[in-house]
């Protein structure tokens, strides 16, 4: 073969490589994960997949989930799986346990003093959390405890099966599946260009001659691509929100190739609202507030005369 004919190949076959879902996409996913050894069930989009397994759904909402690939959203070796694979495709990857939850270590099972744990959970198979670290109960005898540090799945291969429903391609519901899958929970959310004014560094030739010199700035205006998302008395109590925020809305900004974040507080109702007070959101300025004054018939100067008369 001639190394014009190798070339024409090598370009074919990387061709074929791109083609189907790559990294970055946002796709929904149906899947089910099980242990393989014995079956036991370690997550599922399926509500009755669940209660089949015993699962109360009453306390969490199933359905199918929304992720990027290439973000570590699911198990690198699923990712692989559904690179070039097309909506409507189903794959099944077994995960060894290294990859999966890590293998098992006996080292990380280790005595403590009871005296460690909170009363309410000195008992075996109590889950506890001591000096930063997550473990379970396996005996207490006499002032000791024997706690299992290693991950309850440690050890155990993954069978996970899945189905690829949809590529997101609109950019809002792609922004509220990405935050549904950070925080659990549904937000309204939307985009908006804003213009937006910015201090910015003049540069001067004169400037780079004379290293003494001031920085001048001058005040431009820019336009910034911004997603507003309604802030809600869920999403203000949300822990993982309150605990995150700054790294959630950098995660959001990368993936969603924006400028910034607004969240965006409405304060009261029935026409006493204060829309865009909390974000950087513009709110009404001096000229609207005398037009209203105007309408409503009313003068300002007066309301201070009788305001400074009564103080007096």
């Amino acid at each position: 073969m001639s190394n014009e004919s190798e070339t024409e190949a090598e370009e074919e076959s990387e061709a074929e490589a791109q083609e189907g879902l790559q990294k970055g996409d946002v796709v929904k996913l149906a899947y089910t994960a099980r242990t393989v050894e014995e079956g036991q069930l370690v997550d599922t989009t399926d509500e009755e997949v669940a209660a089949d397994d015993g699962i109360d759904t009453d306390q969490q909402e199933f359905g199918p989930r929304t992720i990027v690939l290439g973000e570590n959203h699911i198990f690198p070796d699923v990712e692989q799986d559904i690179y070039g694979k097309d909506v409507g495709d189903e794959g099944t990857v077994t995960v060894t346990a290294e990859d999966a939850f890590g293998e098992y270590d006996e080292e990380e099972v280790r005595t403590v003093s009871k005296d460690k744990i909170p009363e309410d959970d000195r008992y075996p198979g109590a889950h506890v959390d001591i000096e930063g670290q997550h473990g379970h109960v396996e005996t207490i005898i006499g002032g000791r405890a024997r706690v299992d540090f290693n991950h309850p799945l440690a050890g155990e291969d993954v069978e996970y099966e899945y189905e690829i429903l949809n590529e997101v391609t609109d950019r809002e519901e792609k922004a509220q599946g990405i935050i549904q899958m950070m925080l659990d929970m549904e937000l309204d959310v939307w985009f908006q260009t804003d213009s937006v004014e910015e201090e910015q560094l003049v540069e001067s030739e004169d400037d780079e001659d004379d290293e003494d010199a001031e920085p001048e700035y001058e005040t431009v205006e820019v336009e910034k691509e911004t997603l507003y998302i309604e802030a809600t008395p869920q999403l203000t109590m949300n822990q993982q929100w309150m605990m995150g925020k700054q790294q959630i809305a950098q995660q959001l900004t990368q993936l969603l190739d924006i400028d910034r974040i607004i969240v965006q507080e409405e304060i009261g109702g029935g026409g006493m609202g204060m829309p865009g007070m909390m974000g950087g959101m513009g709110g009404a300025g001096g000229a609207d507030i005398e037009e209203a004054l105007e309408d409503a018939d009313v003068d300002a100067e007066e309301i201070v005369e009788e305001i400074e008369g009564a103080e007096e």
